[in-house]
């Protein structure tokens, strides 16, 4: 057998790596390289021994972390425990009081209904599941045992740099994860061995908060000044994640005396693990806002110097162009919002990126997985910023007339343009409007009541129809030349974006009780969304507000499961019964329509019913859930663990 030399064999894989890395496509999903770490083994030529060869799909760590390619690939792999970013089949909404999953039997009902435990935890994703996230801090920890052994042959000490910086983010970002799902948890800062004695208790939460924000700043030192590919760690992303960590930090599910006042079941041991017992939460507020302020200092985001609200539809647009973030080619979508996301994942062509399919309307044959509940629905305000209420009699009758523009570019409802649905479903719908109603129609000279398409009587896919009367909008891609159901999309998933720093430093101004500076950032906010300026400086109303604007705004990213609870607000919003709309079409006197139906106020008079349903879901909080359960299988591997109050071991 032909020897194969070293430069051989990168320039093989650099093949492979070309086509992912080194476009301005860049995806997070690297080529896989396994590793065997720390052997001695080194790349060899067939010989009579033939047993004495190397893996042809595997590198030592002497040629791995010697050479910047191969050791660069190593840290590109430790990306892939971000995985889709929340563009999941299951989002993270769908247990809180944004979204419903449709399909039963994945564990989400188990989270909803308060019934987690040690045994069944119900649903958990790989970017948050605690025995992944510590498989990915270990590489982490190889990589920065490689870099900076005494041995290490790699000469460049920018590119060098480089790598540690974003191997500092990775971990800080993977601990970050873990201690907002489950609080304290054992710090691992080196690589272990098979013989080293890998019982570790919890540390406190102060410790980790401490640890992680220690990373943040050495990532931020390391990339400080550097250009960065697409994709990548930066130093600006290193200040976003400390900025979110010291404010959950400040938050008052880890103030011990307030936690404790809503988990009864914790223990004098188990606090510290959970909260800070000591110190001053206006200190780490002071700490959050400064690191918020750097944030916002070292960047500009997107339309946040307006002193007037634009119109409503340049609201409208400001809001979908920040959520396709230069993903999408639809009109009205304008390229430069990619300037709000500090840290994103993004996609090539051929990646399997569906979010459209997962929760697109099913009459266009999509799979309608997490749709919109009333609960959401209805906290949106009306244009001129009043609330919005069913008791209001002009409301009810027009229910989405005259709302906050982001309304229209987060939700699909019953009425509501959407792209051709010919091009998957066929000529049903000439209007191409969202149906999810029941509407009379004329056939035959008979009056007849039909199901909407979008509906699960519909005659397209009626088992994905939505329960709840709505569909989700805000990252699928508007393009009516994508079809969804058979189409890639290239919208990224925004990890960070710029926005989420102003308003992690508002909630801090407001609690320091610096209420006009917030006040002027929320503005700043809303003025771009086209909605009126706020002018209280009251701190409570203020408080209310700001959490009124944090959950329109960054509705479906992720934030409001936590942030429900580090408010230890979830009893009176995520612990609600789901409500859904009942909608129906009636002919006016003298007025009919044959098929196909299409939506018009001058032939109907629509009847908007709101409906409290848990033949679905029958949602209960319970205060253990401010933290997550830990699996009986993590514990018994590992006898210092001590689990979340609540739960029995």
């Amino acid at each position: 057998m032909k020897k194969e030399t070293l430069s051989q064999i990168f320039r093989r894989f650099n093949t492979q790596r070309k086509q992912l890395y080194a476009t301005s496509k860049l995806t997070l999903k690297t080529t896989k390289i396994v590793i065997i770490a720390l052997s001695a083994m080194s790349i060899q030529s067939c010989s009579t021994d033939f047993m004495n060869v190397s893996p042809p799909n595997q590198l030592s760590a002497d040629v791995v972390w010697n050479d910047a390619l191969t050791a660069q690939a190593y840290i590109n792999d430790i990306y892939n425990g971000f995985e889709q970013g929340g563009f999941n089949e299951q989002m993270l909404a769908s247990v809180s009081d944004e979204a419903m999953f449709t399909h039963p039997g994945r564990g989400i009902d188990i989270v909803n209904s308060g019934a987690s435990n040690p045994t069944s935890l119900g649903w958990v994703h790989g970017t948050w599941a605690w025995g992944r996230m510590y498989i990915y801090i270990r590489f982490c920890n190889v990589a920065m045992q490689q870099l900076n052994s005494e041995d290490n042959k790699i000469t460049d000490q920018d590119l060098k740099e480089k790598m540690l910086g974003q191997v500092h983010f990775l971990r800080a970002y993977y601990y970050q994860q873990l201690l907002r799902y489950y609080g304290g948890v054992p710090l691992v800062d080196k690589v272990y061995t098979i013989t080293d004695d890998m019982n570790i208790a919890r540390n406190t939460y102060e410790e980790c908060v401490n640890f992680i924000v220690k990373d943040c700043e050495e990532a931020h030192r390391f990339l400080n000044g550097k250009s960065m590919d697409k994709g990548r760690a930066t130093a600006l992303a290193a200040l976003a994640l400390k900025s979110r960590v010291l404010l959950y930090a400040a938050s008052d599910q880890h103030v011990s005396t307030k936690l404790k006042a809503k988990v009864s079941t914790i223990s004098d041991e188990m606090m510290p693990i959970l909260a800070y017992t000591s110190g001053n939460q206006q200190e780490r507020y002071r700490a959050a806002q400064a690191a918020a302020k750097e944030v916002m200092d070292a960047s500009s985001g997107y339309k946040l110097n307006l002193a007037a609200p634009v119109s409503a539809a340049e609201g409208q647009n400001n809001y979908k162009s920040i959520a396709m973030g230069a993903g999408s080619k639809a009109p009205g979508i304008d390229p430069s919002a990619a300037s709000e996301l500090i840290y994103a994942k993004y996609f090539i062509a051929d990646a399997n990126y569906t979010h459209g399919l997962h929760n697109g309307p099913n009459g266009y044959k999509n799979w309608a997985g997490n749709t919109p509940i009333g609960l959401l629905v209805d906290d949106y305000q009306m244009i001129d910023g009043s609330s919005f209420s069913w008791n209001n009699a002009a409301h009810k009758a027009e229910p989405y007339k005259n709302r906050d523009p982001r309304f229209y570019a987060t939700i699909l409802y019953d009425g509501a343009g959407w792209k051709p649905r010919e091009k998957i479903s066929g000529n049903i719908d000439p209007a191409n409007q969202i149906q999810t109603g029941t509407y009379d129609i004329l056939d035959g000279g008979t009056v007849k009541t039909i199901p909407g398409i979008d509906t699960r009587g519909g005659s397209v896919e009626s088992w994905n129809g939505s329960w709840t009367g709505y569909y989700y909008h805000k990252f699928i891609d508007p393009d009516p030349n994508i079809v969804d159901a058979n189409n890639f999309q290239l919208v990224p998933w925004p990890f960070f974006r710029y926005t989420e720093a102003i308003l992690n430093y508002v909630e801090a101004s407001i609690e320091l009780g610096e209420t006009t500076v917030a006040r002027d950032w929320l503005n700043k906010i809303r003025f771009r969304a086209g909605m009126p300026a706020i002018t209280t400086t009251d701190q409570n109303q203020l408080r209310d507000i700001y959490r009124h604007e944090r959950r329109i705004e960054m509705a479906y990213e992720e934030h409001r499961y936590h942030d429900v609870r580090r408010w230890l607000i979830a009893a009176e919003t995520v612990g609600r019964k789901v409500t859904y709309i009942k909608i129906t079409g009636k002919f006016k006197p003298g007025k009919t329509m044959t098929a196909p139906y299409r939506h018009d106020p001058t032939v109907y008079d629509y009847t908007y019913t709101p409906v409290v349903d848990n033949s679905q879901e029958n949602r209960s909080w319970n205060n253990n859930l401010y933290f997550r359960p830990l699996h009986r299988d993590e514990l018994n591997k590992n006898n210092l663990l001590k689990q979340n109050p609540g739960y029995s071991e």
